[in-house]
């Protein structure tokens, strides 16, 4: 008995560490949609950034532990080399950002080869929005379903860790009503971590925008829109723009 409860505990101590941070310094969570522009904080920083060191983890990629900045420089055989950029608080600049971008970021900062203080670590959540069709125009009575996925850090477990943090995914309509209270949709979450949308077409929904928020303790992190394109309405004004267009000769004979 007295193995299982050393066990347990291990486990909590882990899953403790992973939340909160091994170094005794809170880490911080941000949340930005993909193809967004984020700003990762290096709360240690010193007032000169050439002493600074970012780390990327992302055990999803070809090397799980990428240099990304080292001495304040770029590395210029990083994947991302041309999205990143170093901000004059020593913070990490992240343009276009993709899934691949999510995971852990460690800021370090060094003098006389010897590191100041502790990692001050960033943990970047990406949310990301796809539609079942690749159609960019689709016709009112077709059915579609929307997927919306927040992609983490790959040491944490979905559920678990976003059960603790209070973390929730929802759809939304232009007006941010939940569509859970709407019939006409229907709101499946697979995992906590991913959650989605199916509906069939009204012919008023061309440029309907419905959007996908992750909140943390009700608060808005960030969210993604993806917006319904009509080939009904389409084709309706390219025959009012041909209807016109001959009209014209004869207003004018």
């Amino acid at each position: 008995m007295a193995d299982k409860c050393d066990l347990c505990l291990l486990g909590l101590i882990v899953l403790s560490s992973l939340l909160s941070g091994s170094s005794g310094v809170d880490d911080d969570h941000v949340f930005i949609s993909s193809g967004g522009n984020v700003r990762l904080s290096c709360n240690n920083a010193l007032s000169d950034c050439t002493s600074t060191t970012w780390n990327h983890y992302n055990r999803f990629r070809h090397s799980a532990n990428i240099e990304l900045i080292n001495g304040g420089m770029k590395m210029k055989d990083t994947e991302r080399h041309e999205s990143l950029s170093l901000g004059s608080d020593c913070s990490l600049n992240i343009n276009n950002v993709t899934i691949e971008d999510r995971g852990s970021y460690t800021c370090r900062q060094y003098v006389n080869g010897h590191q100041q203080g502790p990692d001050a670590r960033v943990y970047l959540h990406v949310l990301h929005a796809s539609s079942s069709s690749s159609q960019t125009e689709l016709s009112p009575g077709r059915s579609v379903t929307l997927s919306c996925q927040l992609y983490s850090h790959p040491g944490f477990l979905c559920d678990d860790w976003v059960r603790s943090e209070d973390i929730e995914l929802l759809w939304v309509n232009q007006a941010g009503v939940d569509l859970q209270t709407d019939s006409r949709y229907q709101i499946s979450a697979p995992d906590r971590c991913n959650i989605t949308l199916t509906t069939t077409l009204l012919n008023e929904d061309h440029n309907r925008e419905w959007r996908c928020e992750v909140t943390q303790r009700k608060q808005l992190k960030t969210s993604v829109t993806h917006t319904v394109k009509s080939s009904v309405s389409s084709s309706n004004s390219q025959k009012k723009s041909s209807s016109t267009t001959s009209a014209a000769p004869t207003q004018g004979s």
